[in-house]
């Protein structure tokens, strides 16, 4: 059975149905090739007896894309025979774009990627008028290009500095701006009236081409030789670059392939983007980019950590206890995704604060037209501010988010557990704090749990669910539900303290400190981590946390490690935190200033700076000035993905797939890298474990690498 069904009506208009057999989506794989060479034959033989074509899904989606199993397993040895490959399906699509036929796509659902690419090959495009179909070409965030033509027809068809978003951002969007961009042509009611519009584009175009194919033709906005254009493009390669301070190859090569096809014919420039798309497809960061984001990410949201023989769970009404940032932010999350939330302080005052968060974030939404006044209302209605413990009983789930204060947090458990109806679970916050010491306060542990939101919550999408000893598995299971329920991705661990992603955050941060105690300009320490891949340089970041917290959670765990007669490891960024606290005042930036000043202009927004006096205080001149960038990039990216290790080796963590994506989403190690542990396997066991030894000799013994790599290597295995 052909994967496209090749129908002539009797009206002379041929439809092609794409609906690949046994999958739920249609993807450009081999099946779609042969299907789509063998209809391009016939599209030649019957050109004379048809008036025009309708390409169409069978499917609910229209095209989700190319296949991602193929690509990720294309070799720099298949090279060649992947770029043939590439041409010949653009050869195929251009046959039946080019037959002077009018090719209309009618649009029934989602198209991304190559599905977009294939809609843009038509003359006309007409898609359902339906807010959940997303139009877009994703590809840069995996690390590809649109290879199946969307560099060449996108700005032919609405300009190079209009398809740039798109192209080099991923920018996905709903038929209606699909509509106001150009993307596409139509807007239908219904299938019906959908395939009603196709036939009467073609009734009124007998003859058809695409403006690219016509003689004198001129690209919207400008060809890069126009002056207004060649003025953009001239700094367009800088601007790239401080984006993606060079590590991510996708974007660079996604601009040389429009800019540079678009001075040559289309054909020309076809082979151009193709060039560029082999060398992506072959290339180690794609490969990374593709494990971890789709991969280990879908088989994470598919359930693969949530534990079997539970049926699944609908949350209605939770508590949130403490309205400050985390607290507010969970509160928006939840109610966004229709839950009932109870948000309770110790005053009500301090609860319609946390409140009034949600509101500003609504505010913004109605203010952009992304929700009516009357949707805003309504969701702030499904949040109450309290301060009353028993306006929580009946709730489903109570989520404590007060202070690190293991005292604090046992004195609400106890106080508001009992709201909780029979079963109810409870979970906390906490960022540190073992989730089994704090149990200690519950009345039902079994029922106890970790949830450690990341903050801004509306904004950072993973959620780190803490399993303890006494957690069963149930409250496992219903836990990931609600994480899944309101639009976050799970990952689950096992106790300790810190967890995963504290932990990992603390030795990025920690290392950054270290590196200026060490005399190190503090400029070098952050512009390492931003050219290693960290959205954040770790001082910055440390001052978002608050220098104050971080030497409370660390004062925190070392009285419960010494209480339960364990060793506290000093570490040597320590000493400058306290310093610049305890003698200085740098508390951080809600506090006016840290590592870095915040000065206020007349807008209310000035730009942060290094404080002056680090220089003075930390900087050696001759220590700064050889200091080398590699071993800072190194350091930053090596002490995180042995804290990673560890973690496994601890049993905290309970999958790779976790690691991986707990690390990109939590932490923001580098998605080029796949995730803290694909560092590794990429980087090579070997070349990585003697990089770690020599950083080791030079630098301390946290770079020591772990017993569990040493293993693998012996083994011969990589981490999957």
């Amino acid at each position: 059975m052909s994967a496209i069904n090749y129908h002539i009506g009797s009206d002379r208009i041929l439809t092609l149905t794409i609906d690949m057999p046994g999958h739920a989506a249609n993807t450009m794989n081999a099946a779609f090739r042969e299907a789509l060479s063998e209809t391009a034959a016939r599209v030649k033989a019957d050109q004379d007896s048809i008036a025009g074509i309708i390409i169409a899904s069978g499917k609910k989606s229209f095209f989700a894309g190319g296949d991602l199993e193929e690509l990720y397993g294309v070799t720099p040895e298949d090279a060649e025979a992947f770029e043939a490959m590439v041409n010949r399906l653009k050869a195929d699509l251009r046959l039946i774009e080019t037959c002077g036929k009018p090719v209309v796509a009618a649009i029934n659902g989602t198209a991304l990627g190559g599905g977009m690419e294939l809609c843009l090959a038509t003359h006309h495009r007409i898609v359902l008028n339906d807010d959940s179909i997303q139009l877009g070409f994703p590809e840069v965030t995996l690390g590809l290009l649109p290879g199946g033509g969307g560099t060449q027809r996108l700005p032919r068809m609405i300009g190079l500095e209009a398809a740039f978003p798109f192209l080099l951002e991923g920018k996905k969007v709903n038929p209606g701006a699909a509509m106001d961009a150009g993307l596409v042509s139509e807007l239908a009611h219904s299938n019906g009236d959908m395939m009603a519009r196709a036939r009467a584009f073609i009734a009124a175009h007998p003859t058809c081409g695409q403006p690219w194919d016509q003689k004198g033709f001129r690209f919207p906005g400008g060809s890069p030789q126009h002056p207004a254009m060649a003025q953009k493009l001239a700094i367009a390669p800088a601007m790239l670059k401080q984006k993606t301070k060079g590590c991510y190859p996708a974007p660079e090569r996604i601009l040389a392939a429009a800019v540079e096809g678009a001075q040559v014919d289309y054909d020309t420039g076809e082979r151009i983007e193709t060039r560029y798309f082999t060398e992506l497809v072959t290339s180690r960061v794609a490969k990374n980019m593709i494990g971890a984001l789709w991969f280990q990410l879908n088989a994470i949201n598919a359930g693969e950590s949530r534990p079997s023989g539970f049926d699944k769970q609908r949350f209605e009404k939770i508590g949130i206890l403490g309205a400050g940032m985390m607290g507010a932010g969970i509160a928006y999350a939840s109610a966004n995704r229709g839950l009932n939330v109870i948000l309770k302080d110790v005053s009500r005052d301090t609860a319609e604060k946390g409140k009034a968060y949600s509101a500003r974030l609504l505010n913004k939404k109605v203010s952009r037209g992304q929700i009516t006044e009357d949707t805003r209302n309504s969701l702030l209605g499904q949040i109450q501010a309290t301060d009353k413990p028993a306006d929580l009983a009946g709730c489903d789930m109570i989520i404590e988010a007060v202070f690190e204060d293991s005292q604090l947090k046992a004195g609400v458990t106890a106080e508001s557990e009992p709201q909780l109806v029979n079963n109810g679970i409870f979970a906390t916050n906490t960022s540190t704090i073992p989730i089994t010491q704090l149990a200690a306060a519950s009345a039902r542990p079994e029922n106890f749990i970790g949830l450690h939101f990341f903050s801004p919550v509306d904004k950072m999408q993973l959620v780190e669910i803490i399993v303890g000893e006494k957690t069963s598995t149930e409250t496992l299971a219903r836990a990931f539900d609600y994480v899944q329920q309101i639009g976050k991705i799970p990952i689950v661990v096992n106790d300790s303290r810190g967890f995963f992603t504290s932990r990992v955050f603390g030795t990025f941060v920690n290392e950054g400190i270290a590196m200026l105690a060490e005399g190190i300009h503090p400029a070098s320490v952050e512009n390492a981590g931003l050219l290693s891949g960290m959205p954040v340089g770790p001082l910055a970041i440390c001052d978002e946390v608050s220098l104050t917290l971080t030497q409370h959670i660390r004062k925190q765990s070392r009285r419960d490690l010494e209480a339960a007669g364990e060793t506290w490891q000093p570490h040597p960024a320590h000493a400058v935190i306290d310093k610049l606290v305890d003698e200085h005042g740098r508390k951080g930036k809600a506090a006016g200033g840290g590592f870095y000043e915040y000065p206020a202009d007349q807008t209310g927004a000035g730009r942060k700076y290094l404080w002056p006096e680090l220089e003075k205080l930390y900087v050696d001149p001759e220590t700064a000035a050889s200091a080398n960038l590699q071993d800072l990039k190194d350091r930053i990216l090596f002490i995180q993905a042995i804290e990673t290790v560890r973690c496994l080796e601890e049993n905290v963590l309970r999958s790779v797939a976790d690691a991986n994506i707990g690390s990109i989403f939590g932490i923001g190690f580098p998605a080029w890298t796949g995730g803290a542990i694909q560092y590794i396997n990429q980087y090579g066991l070997q070349t990585f474990i003697d990089r770690a030894r020599a950083l080791a000799s030079r630098y301390g013994e946290r770079f020591k690498p772990p017993a569990l790599l040493l293993q693998h290597l012996e083994n011969n295995t990589l981490f999957s």
